[in-house]
């Protein structure tokens, strides 16, 4: 209940939006109550990026077809990633804007939340991208270009820098970063 609020602040107001009490006061508790049960504002986030972990997960799991060529598939993720963050660019940016506090560590849900979603990454480029480690580095890559772009998409900031679709630039990012100068599809 508390991070299906928090969430729905977030969606409405952006990250600024959201504090303790007015989370409480959106669920009709005390703020003392909330930290009992759930803990600071932090620990509240995490569970607000977990649940959007596991709505990444779900989104890119639909995206993979097991017919198609693996590159295929990774273009596909692309695609599902930018459509994702559309979706709900303000509940998606929580999970970049939010510094956790240091030498806290994550949570163990939170961490598996993460490496469900990026292991179906991994998963399809494996076979592209045999070595463990390399894999593991492209996959954040990946996913750090694509968050540029959807970012400075979601923004209204990418068509500053070039006109055009996002879909088109996420194709020839993962395009060219995976078959050496590949046209975009």
């Amino acid at each position: 209940m508390v991070a299906q609020a928090a969430e729905s602040l977030v969606r409405n107001e952006g990250f600024r939006g959201l504090g303790m009490r007015r989370l409480a006061a959106a669920i009709g508790y005390a703020p003392n109550s909330i930290y009992n049960a759930v803990g600071d504002l932090d620990q509240v986030i995490l569970r607000v990026n977990a649940r959007t972990f596991r709505r990444l997960y779900t989104t890119l799991q639909n995206a993979i077809d097991p017919q198609r060529p693996a590159r295929d598939n990774a273009l596909a993720l692309a695609d599902a990633y930018l459509v994702f963050v559309a979706a709900d660019p303000r509940v998606w940016s929580l999970v970049f804007e939010h510094v956790a506090a240091p030498d806290v560590p994550f949570p163990e849900w939170y961490a598996e939340a993460l490496a469900e979603a990026v292991g179906l990454v991994d998963q399809v480029l494996t076979p592209m991208l045999p070595d463990p480690t390399e894999r593991r580095q492209a996959v954040a890559t990946l996913w750090a270009g694509l968050h540029g772009l959807a970012s400075l998409s979601t923004s209204n900031k990418l068509a500053v820098l070039v006109p055009g679709s996002p879909r088109v630039l996420a194709q020839m990012l993962v395009g060219r970063f995976l078959a050496d100068g590949a046209e975009p599809t």
